[in-house]
């Protein structure tokens, strides 16, 4: 049997979420290196500055992903909301009302998911 649209939108937004917290990890650990190379003075293959130079762009890259990805999920997390009344059972009711609360918890001061504790 084919899954329905709320278990659809469901896993949408656990996929999104994890992806969400992938591009911070990624984030956190581009700054790591960054800071690592901006401490480490040394040069002694004459790659440093180029390396820094593709560690920053890289991390701007990332930095870029994450407004379009919240967006997604605050979409995503609104249309979970528009279908709890659409849910065939009471078991999909509650996976869809743990994914929005665990969206609701990660999106907590997020200006573009206009969710606010």
């Amino acid at each position: 049997m084919a899954p329905s649209q709320i278990q659809v939108v469901i896993s949408s937004l656990q996929r999104l979420l994890k992806e969400e917290n992938s591009y911070y990890k990624e984030q956190e650990q581009q700054e790591a290196r960054i800071a690592k190379l901006e401490k480490d003075k040394t040069d002694e293959d004459g790659n440093r500055e180029f390396t820094l130079k593709q560690e920053r762009q890289a991390l701007e890259e990332t930095k870029k992903v994450i407004p379009t990805l919240r967006e997604r999920i605050t979409n995503t997390r609104e249309k979970l909301e528009n279908m709890l009344d659409t849910a065939g059972s009471d078991e999909e009711r509650d996976a869809a009302v743990q994914v929005l609360k665990a969206a609701k918890e990660q999106q907590k001061n997020d200006p573009i998911a206009g969710v606010s504790t």
